[in-house]
Formats: structure tokens, sequence, C-alpha cells
């Protein structure tokens, strides 16, 4: 996942301030505003940080409630939550199960967390659980499992938090980010409950930045990386999970209940592996898919090609009336991109 930079109020850097910091480390100005010895910052060393996390995302489950009765299964990745988690949730009075929890510095996401559910599916129907959790590498994703094994896509996570924050007085400003990737059905649900949405660009620090200039408490990604700004100042996994299970709690209702939110449209995306990123108008290819899939489409769809911003792969989207016409029409950008610059 590279190097991710805090401040001090504890955000993540925008764009701007971390292209600075790169270009200076690559140039010959940085010997020149170097600080003097006096002004140079002190290292820290936190020996109890995991403990503190735990305390931390303990603290964001409302403290009238406990996970007492609830059966739980964990994917973790084999990554960062492998330890946490299983602890947090524990602790909060679950039984839990847990599985790809053992990491070797090969494994992580191998088969396995929030983009392959399909082990923690079974787990649940094997245990009986009320809910599967799976977080990615670095635990920032939450992507759910229900009590039948069904998957429970980040955009219905959005949509079951804000219309209860809604019911309570809590959805701030009753503003939601989302970003282009997210379902037309949750924007439409969106719509019949009265909550206000806005479009960020793909990612999460623009998600952060626009939740932090329209002073909205929650936002997110279809992928499961939702931030809940009166909780934390990133997106967490883990945090997620909890708020998803408060809802659970104070609703007294299954997750497949809850689910039944909205119904996606027919939606279809592909991530095709890319061994470079050349500018989308340097492939006729593409470019003549692209627009053929929007001509077909019309005003009954959408079309989202772009490139991962933190991953060798380039992701195509497609909504569509049926779910026939959205796969046709991803895949034939699809080939068009592995023609050029597929692995």
């Amino acid at each position: 996942n590279g190097i991710k930079i805090f401040s001090s109020s504890g955000y993540k850097l925008n764009d701007d301030l971390e292209g600075e910091i790169e270009r200076l480390l690559q140039s010959s100005e940085l010997v020149s505003v170097r600080p003097p010895a006096s002004e140079v910052g002190r290292a820290k060393r936190i020996d109890d940080a995991g403990g503190r996390y735990i305390e931390f995302c303990k603290g964001t489950f409302p403290g009238e409630y406990d996970l007492g009765g609830m059966r739980i299964v964990l994917d973790c990745a084999n990554g960062a939550a492998h330890r946490v988690a299983p602890t947090i949730f524990t602790e909060l009075g679950a039984e839990v199960h847990t599985i790809h929890a053992e990491p070797n510095g090969l494994n992580i996401n191998d088969g396995c967390g929030s983009q392959h559910t399909g082990d923690l599916s079974r787990k649940v129907l094997e245990t009986g659980a009320h809910i599967g959790l799976a977080f990615d590498g670095d635990a920032d994703r939450l992507i759910a499992v229900d009590e039948t094994g069904a998957e429970i896509s980040g955009d219905h996570v959005i949509a079951i938090c804000a219309r209860h924050l809604q019911s309570i007085g809590q959805l701030r400003n009753n503003l939601v980010v989302l970003t282009p990737m997210s379902n037309l059905g949750l924007r439409l649900a969106f719509d019949k409950m009265g909550i206000r949405w806005m479009d960020a660009g793909v990612g999460d620090r623009l998600v952060l930045e626009l939740m932090k200039k329209q002073d909205a408490c929650l936002g997110g990604e279809q992928s499961g990386h939702v931030i809940f700004l009166d909780k934390h100042t990133t997106g967490d996994g883990i945090v997620t999970a909890l708020q998803l299970l408060a809802v659970m709690k104070r609703e007294g209702r299954r997750l497949s209940d809850l689910s039944g939110i909205f119904q996606n449209a027919p939606q279809t995306l592909l991530n095709i592996d890319v061994k470079e990123k050349p500018p989308m108008e340097t492939m006729p290819g593409v470019i003549r898919a692209t627009e053929a899939a929007e001509r077909e489409l019309g005003s009954q769809g959408r079309v989202l090609v772009r490139y991962s911003g933190t991953q060798p792969m380039c992701r195509v989207m497609i909504e569509a009336a049926t779910q026939e016409a959205a796969d046709r029409l991803a895949e034939s950008i699809a080939a068009e991109i592995r023609k050029v610059i597929g692995v």
C-alpha cells in the first residue's frame, strides 16, 4: 500500500502537499530546505499501539449495547486485522470465528478478504453466524456477508447506516458523499429517502476532502471504504463493521432484512491487470468501444473507465437496463484494454 502520511490533525495529506514532498525528495532543493538541528522533529515509538487501537475501536460502538448473543465470522485477509479484529469483537461479547488470519508475508489478500468472500460465505453458513465481516489487507475496507451467505456491498452498508443516522437525527446536513462508482440504485434510494448525495472523485482521499468541505459525516465507496467522520478521520474497516453492527443491534433486525433497502441497478465491474497506464486518449480502440457503449446506453446507464490509483489495473464499470447488456458492453471495452496494455 505504499507510504501513507498523516498530518498532526490525523488526516491524510492532500494530493498537492504529497506531490510537493515527492518533488522535493527527487530534486536538488532538499538540501537547501533542511531545517537546522534545533528544529528537526523527534521520532516517537508507541509500544502499545495495538492496545490503544483496540480501545479506540471499541469506543466507537454505542456504550449501551454489546455484541452478546452474536456469532460473527471474520476474514482478516492475512493482513493488518489478523490480531486486533478478533480481540475487538470478542471483548465486545461476540462469539468469533476467524479465517485467513495467519499472515506469512506473502499470502495477504491471496484469495481471501474483501475481494474474495467465497470462503467467508461458506463459513457463515457452516457456523450459523449472524454476519460475516471481510477486511482487505490493510483493513481500511469492509465487505459484509449476511446470515444467508449473500455478499453485502459497501453501497448497501452506506445506505443502511445513512438511513439509521437520519432516523436518529445524526446524519449531518442530511448528506452522504459518494463516488462515480456508487450504484445507481443507491442514488435512487437516497432520493426516495430525502437524503442528499454528492459525488466526489474516485478514491477515499477525494471522498474525505468533499466530506470536510460540505461538513458531511458519512461517505464512501462501493468497494467498502467508508468514512464516519464523527468516529474517525479516515476509512477503517473495523470501525465500519462496528457501525453496521450497531444498526443491527439498535433496530433488532437481521442484515438480510436491512440490506433490502435498495436493489442494485444491473452493474458489471471488471478489473483488468495492466502493465502500464498510458492516457486513455492514446488508445483508439478503447475510446471507440467506450463511445459505442455510451451511445447504446444513452440515458439508461453509465460507463466509467479509469485506472486504479493504487494497483496496476484498469477498472471498467457499466450500469445498464439489463445484466446482459452490462456484461457485454463491459467485456467489449475490457477486450480492447487487454489488447493494448493487458498483462
